[in-house]
């Protein structure tokens, strides 16, 4: 049986895609992420096998290598197999790891896309990553200390491209970006927004700037944007009738 790599999209269950929801809907053994809301859990049927293998910063009960193969074992079994990651599979998801070892494994397998986090946290605070005469560009790192993620990003490189900086998995460790980034030339006013629990209606929005970020205490989940669109809040709030 087929194993799906499914990404359950930024949080709010109406941002599934519908090939990730029928998915979800017919599973019979499903393996999610933390961050996977519990609106979404509720959308697996009667009977289905649900296993929590989420990681946060410091914690990881399960190690992927088992995780990997705890997909191979159920997607020999017959039985239809989702495996569900928040945001996008192959953004900072560990799909990638996944696969290799489906593939390795000669198990059949099917990748679905989600929404990023990296661009729909930014969107549901009212930024928008790229915007003429502002930002052309953006990239998305990880803040993450695992595996040298951080160690492995040129920061200062960074600063000086000029692009928006969209930033995973580092709310514990802005304050050491924002003192790298600033080496690199960034200026200490340089807009900086932190959304946590994007789209959901825990969502919590930061703004501040380089210099101060790191006085915040930032906990995830939070996806943290930097740059010239970062001020930006261009979210529609109506007005009551006069």
């Amino acid at each position: 049986m087929t194993v799906y790599l499914v990404g359950a999209g930024p949080g709010d269950p109406s941002l599934l895609t519908v090939r990730a929801a029928e998915l979800v809907a017919s599973a019979e053994f499903l393996v999610h992420d933390r961050l996977v809301t519990p609106e979404v859990l509720a959308m697996a049927p009667d009977g289905c096998e649900v296993v929590d293998v989420g990681k946060s910063a410091g914690w990881s009960p399960i190690p992927q290598a088992q995780i990997n193969a705890l997909l191979v074992e159920h997607g020999r079994s017959g039985r239809r197999v989702v495996r569900l990651k928040g945001g996008d599979p192959f953004v900072f998801g560990r799909g990638g790891e996944e696969a290799v070892a489906l593939l390795e494994a000669r198990v059949p397998f099917e990748i679905v896309p989600g929404i990023s986090a990296a661009v729909a946290a930014p969107a549901a605070a009212g930024i928008p990553v790229t915007m003429r005469q502002r930002s052309l560009s953006f990239t998305v790192v990880t803040g993450h200390e695992e595996d040298a993620g951080f160690d492995g990003v040129d920061w200062e490189a960074l600063a000086a491209s000029g692009t928006t900086l969209v930033i995973l998995m580092g709310a514990s460790r802005m304050g050491v970006v924002a003192r790298r980034l600033m080496a690199g030339g960034l200026t200490p006013t340089t807009p900086v927004a932190a959304v946590r629990w994007a789209t959901t209606d825990r969502q919590e929005v930061l703004r501040t700037d380089l210099v101060s970020v790191g006085q915040h205490h930032l906990e995830p989940p939070t996806t943290v944007v930097v740059g010239a669109v970062a001020d930006l809040d261009l979210r529609w709030v109506p007005t009551a009738p006069a």
